[in-house]
């Protein structure tokens, strides 16, 4: 039986990569998906539907189409990660613990101890907080093998 797990959060690293990695190097069997990753891409998700003068429009198609494929892939995971990276605020992510909340779906955050008074109500309903990918995996080998 595979464990669905959702990766959110912070696109500008690898940390996604090492999760996969991890996993994969301890015979883990988890399927991992996440939103899309290119930020052009995510930004542009709506232009097919018709230019707009002003930015808030193009962001607001942008968001729902992108918001097809969150939604989605939250809802048929096991558990989500979500990552908090220190260089950008990641509203996304934060909007994405909430939505795994609301639902009753567990999640983990994995962000740096500079950011635990920001993220306190986020990490407050998490099942866990990690610093590093390798707790990530650990959690991940303990909820599927134990």
């Amino acid at each position: 039986m595979s464990f669905y797990v959702y990766l959110s959060g912070e696109i500008h690293t690898d940390w996604r990569d090492e999760i996969e990695r991890g996993a994969k190097a301890a015979g883990l069997d988890i399927v991992f998906t996440a939103p899309v990753t290119d930020h052009d891409a995510s930004d542009a998700a709506g232009d097919h539907l018709g230019r707009e003068s002003d930015a808030f429009w193009r962001d607001h198609k942008s968001a729902k189409v992108n918001a097809i494929r969150t939604k989605t892939l939250i809802e048929q995971s096991d558990l989500v990660v979500v990552r908090f990276g220190d260089k950008y605020k990641q509203w996304n992510a934060a909007f994405d613990a909430g939505y795994c909340a609301a639902l009753g779906k567990p999640y983990v955050t994995l962000h740096g101890e500079e950011i635990v008074h920001p993220l306190k109500e986020v990490d407050a309903a998490a099942m866990a907080w990690a610093t590093s990918t390798e707790q990530v995996v650990e959690i991940l080998r303990y909820v599927t093998e134990a």
